[in-house]
């Protein structure tokens, strides 16, 4: 069928895209049998959601029909499979599936974002991304080899790091404890005892600190005035409220924290979304691919919002790839019962370059700081938001080197952040604004419509 109409931008004038989308619902009404819903392949529903074919068809004009979705398999189309009896053409095909995942295709572009192998396309920044030290060449130097040792000898589909990961990917998907997984280990070393495993959970995370995804703990007041960062590191005693920074009663010779601050640096996260040649080409989805034809707002950068801050910052709008954020922060209690109150607050960070579809997913939320309870922070949040903001302030003003895997090459990375995501009393707490009393409302201020209640 010719399907060159699912590319057509003018959909609610075009004679041609109305013909295509009449003929698309032929096809889906035959393979429906008689049932009235169909999967709904507009850009936003993507096949996931069963609606109405009235409905999809007002999707259609509205949203879009999804580009990716050229064989239209749930709607009637057969899917093609390439069959040959030519015995070269199926080595060939063999020895190309002889390996299931890009293991070694990331590695390759991790080495050149962190060791600097590719050239300057930035005038702001020339020359390569500057060489780490010599314990993280080491470091991944070691994940290297263990990317390129069989899982046991013969195997072709899995090397000793790829199973590994994937193995770690199913736990967390899965939710398994450490105990399940350490069991898990056991059984298949039994089972096959010329696979290269590891020992233990433990053991199989220190595969891959090659990648260097770490993060800080910096000490913080009990009473949470300061933290025990910078200036403030080597006092052991709160300057504001007198407290000390350390447990009063421990029998270890290592002194223990009154609370601790998680920091998970923004800068390397970042970077990491451009060393992969697919998820940097996502990354300046929201300029070369979106559609902008001012009907509807299907993606923040079809906001006024988005679009002021492009007018008046058009340095920052030039490059694409530049990171537009979104902040997200509420209190939860992490044990699960409520006769214990607990609130443990994550700084969850958002990139908003993504398509819609891909950067609400929980595989791109980055995590950002985890402040430590049992009481909620309040006003005094922004005691621990402070490594946050300094980085955020550095993103904006000086940048970051980093290495596009997608050009195969390096430029200045800026970041900003443009929105926070949070309910009305987090709201208060980030911003600073009362969300109590006669002006509750920002946006309104002094013009609120509001009542005094007996």
């Amino acid at each position: 069928m010719d399907k060159s109409w699912m590319n057509l931008h003018d959909r609610l004038r075009s004679a041609e895209y109305a013909g295509g989308v009449e003929q698309f619902l032929t096809l889906a009404r035959n393979h429906a049998a008689g049932s009235d819903h169909i999967r709904c392949p507009c850009r936003v529903c993507a096949n996931n959601i069963w609606l109405p074919i009235s409905e999809v068809e007002t999707h259609l004009f509205i949203t879009g029909i999804n580009p990716n979705y050229t064989d239209w398999i749930f709607h009637g189309e057969k899917e093609v499979w390439n069959v040959t009896d030519d015995e070269d053409n199926v080595e060939a095909v063999s020895d190309e599936a002889e390996y299931i995942d890009d293991i070694d295709e990331m590695l390759d572009d991790f080495r050149a974002g962190t060791f600097g192998e590719g050239t300057s396309s930035n005038p702001i920044h020339d020359g390569p991304t500057p060489i780490p030290n010599i314990n993280q060449s080491n470091t991944f130097e070691k994940l290297l080899n263990d990317a390129r040792q069989p899982l046991f000898e013969g195997c072709t589909q899995f090397s000793q790091l790829s199973f590994i990961v994937k193995l770690q990917h199913i736990k967390t998907i899965g939710g398994w404890s450490i105990k399940s997984f350490d069991m898990l280990l056991e059984l298949l070393r039994s089972a096959f005892p010329n696979a290269v495993l590891p020992r233990s959970y433990q053991e199989s995370r220190s595969l891959q600190r090659g990648l260097c995804f770490t993060y800080t703990k910096i000490h913080a007041c009990r009473n949470d005035c300061i933290l025990f960062w910078r200036e403030h590191s080597n006092l052991n005693e709160c300057p504001k409220c007198g407290v000390s920074r350390w447990m009063s009663t421990t029998h270890n010779k290592r002194p223990i924290p009154q609370k601790v601050l998680r920091h998970f640096p923004l800068k390397p996260r970042l970077q990491r979304l451009f060393m992969s040649q697919k998820t940097a080409s996502d990354m300046r989805w929201h300029k070369e691919q979106r559609t902008d034809d001012d009907i509807n707002m299907r993606h923040p950068a079809d906001s006024e919002v988005w679009k002021a801050f492009d007018k008046e910052h058009s340095w920052f709008a030039q490059d694409s790839r530049n990171v537009r954020l979104g902040l997200a922060s509420d209190g939860f209690n992490p044990f699960n019962n409520m006769a214990k109150p607990y609130s443990i607050w994550p700084v969850i960070l958002v990139p908003y370059n993504l398509p819609p579809w891909l950067c609400m997913k929980d595989a791109f939320f980055m995590t950002s700081l985890i402040i430590p309870g049992p009481k909620s922070p309040g006003n005094e949040i922004d005691v621990y938001l402070q490594p946050l903001v300094d980085e955020l302030n550095d993103l904006w003003e000086n940048g970051v080197a980093t290495y596009d895997a997608s050009t195969k090459t390096n430029f200045l990375l800026h970041a900003a952040l443009l929105w926070t995501i949070n309910d009305f009393p987090a709201y208060g707490n980030l911003s600073g604004w009362s969300t109590k009393g006669k002006l509750t409302c920002p946006t309104c201020n002094l013009g609120t419509d509001s009542m005094w209640l007996t």
